[in-house]
């Protein structure tokens, strides 16, 4: 006899918040194949939002129902087979008959299959009952938890016999997918590696599970949005389990759709915890990233804090003061591939791996006595950017770009001009007689070994900001790269306390040639870098007659105690 419970609807996020939707459309779920949808698509079962009313709306067969509804006075049953988006294990549904009042169906069950090969009707597999045959009511939610399955990756839901279901979610636990080669860095929060979301502190808007879903989402209903806040500092955080134990090296918070609504600001805070849930007050957290300013509908991309020597199994995201995320990537590699966290990054340890980029590791090199550091090379995003300087770019889509830039039509309607996206500076003392202009760079391509560049040299310049303009035509508002050649590096530093770079600060971005920056005044910076092919830049900067030793200073790096090597991933 197969068992189960039925649920109270308001014990719903007691039962189902650390389970995954594995139906859900929004990770690949799909209809395979049904026996009748004549009024209502059955591909309605799998869709993110609630079933709306659609009362007094006809097609050419009937009133419009959102969910599956088929033909009266079936002598049988009808049947509908989905492939969920991942395999994983069940542990529970949800029977919904929203809207569906003196058409739904009266009663369901629920079969499962483990199959390698498509299927396509109910003949092809031999399939187990997991949910026996259930009464189910008009316009209400059926909640229903089974003992934890085995593997499934398809399901067969059975209505007696025939009628309409708004939705169908089924509930359970991710078998995690991890890349073959386990020294290669990956999104550990998400849900195809195991990731769950386990707590959050508000989600009135968008619930804080989407954070982890497959690509971008189509539009703020599948991200994870807050209420308004009308407190003062107020704050809103969600907690993130990883898939697997890790040890961290960057992150990427996609506010995409979010245009109006996005955070002020976001930090990170990570742990190692035996708990699923662990207290989100605990003094055990480690900020991993401080708080940084978030833009608008876009990706931003962050090198993560204090992860060097540190095994974490949760994430921390917490939101000023209130807003919109789309996604959350947490990039790292499994911790048991590296050695325990006592022995992580060990001068004398050969098993980190420095070709992962993860950015942390220092270990001894084969050809000097001095460990080595990676740096991970991070797209270049104005947020990221902003402790060291300003990027200069526009934006296709205005809604996009940093709050309070100005936008106006020029040029006859032709244009949009971007106003003042960096200003020129210098603090030279008084008589230098400098003088600010253009000059331009013809630089030739680096060459990379294995995707590395080493970093040998840091300049900066003390008395004036310095920026520098690709003369190329590239994509606006930093979208792909229109030629995988149109890319030069970005390595930055801030001045550490013996007045030379810091070299725990360093980080590294790649720009492409619709993509501008201005480096603060006195910011170290690696002369300019260009990959795959020359670039010309215009350089705008103040100089005392035509650069003399008081515009730059120049710090080789031979005599740090490690070598740097900067990780340009693909």
């Amino acid at each position: 006899m197969v068992s189960y419970s039925s649920i109270p609807l308001e014990k719903f996020s007691d039962v189902y918040s650390s389970t995954t939707e594995l139906s859900s459309v929004a990770l690949g779920g799909k209809i395979v194949s049904v026996s009748d949808e004549f009024f209502a698509e059955a591909s309605h079962l799998l869709l993110i939002e609630p079933a709306p009313k659609l009362t007094g709306q006809f097609g050419p067969n009937g009133a419009l129902y959102s969910g599956w509804e088929s033909r009266r006075h079936n002598p049988t049953y009808d049947w509908c087979i989905i492939k969920l988006g991942t395999t994983g294990t069940l542990v529970g549904f949800d029977i919904d008959t929203t809207h569906f009042n003196g058409n739904e169906a009266p009663a369901v069950s629920v079969e499962a299959v483990l199959s390698p090969t498509e299927v396509q009707v109910p003949d092809d597999v031999k399939w187990t009952e997991i949910l026996p045959k259930v009464k189910t009511g008009p316009s209400s939610r059926h909640l229903f938890t089974i003992p934890e399955s085995s593997k499934i990756n398809y399901v067969k839901l059975n209505m007696y016999p025939d009628g309409g279901i708004a939705r169908f979610r089924v509930y359970g636990h991710v078998s995690p997918v991890y890349p073959q080669n386990t020294c290669e860095p990956f999104d550990l929060a998400h849900v195809f590696a195991g990731g769950r979301v386990v707590f959050t502190s508000d989600q009135h808007f968008g619930v804080g599970s989407n954070l982890i879903l497959p690509g971008r989402g189509k539009d703020m209903g599948d991200g994870w949005e807050t209420k308004r806040s009308r407190q003062r500092d107020h704050k809103d955080w969600v907690i993130i389990k990883l898939g697997v134990p890790a040890i961290l090296s960057t992150a990427e918070i996609d506010t995409i759709h979010f245009k109006g609504n996005f955070p002020e600001s976001v930090d990170l805070h990570a742990l190692q915890s035996t708990e699923e849930v662990p207290e989100s007050d605990s003094p055990q957290w480690s900020p991993i990233l401080p708080r940084t300013k978030l833009g608008p509908h876009r990706k931003h991309f962050f090198q993560l804090e204090n992860v060097e020597r540190s095994v974490y199994t949760h994430i921390k995201a917490t939101i000023y003061p209130d807003g919109g995320i789309k996604r959350v990537r947490i990039v790292g590699v499994r911790a048991d591939n590296v050695g325990s966290a006592s022995t992580i990054g060990a001068p004398d340890k050969t098993n980190v791996d420095t070709a992962s980029g993860v950015g942390f590791p220092i270990t001894r090199s084969l050809v000097t006595t001095r460990p080595i550091k990676v740096v991970p090379v991070l797209p270049l995003t104005p947020e990221a950017f902003a402790a060291f300087g300003q990027v200069i770019e526009a934006y296709g889509d205005h809604a996009a770009a940093p709050r309070n830039t100005k936008i106006t039509p020029a040029n006859m309607g032709t244009a949009s001009k971007f106003h003042k996206l960096a200003l020129v500076n210098s603090t030279y003392p008084p008589n230098s007689n400098e003088t600010t202009g253009l000059s331009v760079y013809r630089c030739k391509p680096a060459e990379l070994s294995n995707g590395e560049l080493e970093l040998k040299v840091l300049e900066r310049h003390p008395f004036t900001n310095q920026a520098f303009i690709p003369m190329g035509g590239g994509p606006a508002g930093g979208e792909a790269l229109n030629d995988p050649g149109e890319a030069y590096l970005v390595v930055v530093a801030q001045n550490g306390s013996s007045d030379k770079p810091d070299i725990a600060s360093i980080r590294a971005f790649i720009a492409n040639a619709g993509q501008g920056i201005m480096y603060k005044t006195a910011i170290w910076h690696q002369p300019m870098t260009v990959l795959y092919k020359a670039m010309d830049f215009t350089c705008v900067e103040t100089q005392i007659g035509n650069g003399d030793a008081a515009d730059c200073e120049i710090n080789e790096l031979a005599g740090e105690d490690v070598v740097i090597k900067l990780k340009v991933q693909g």
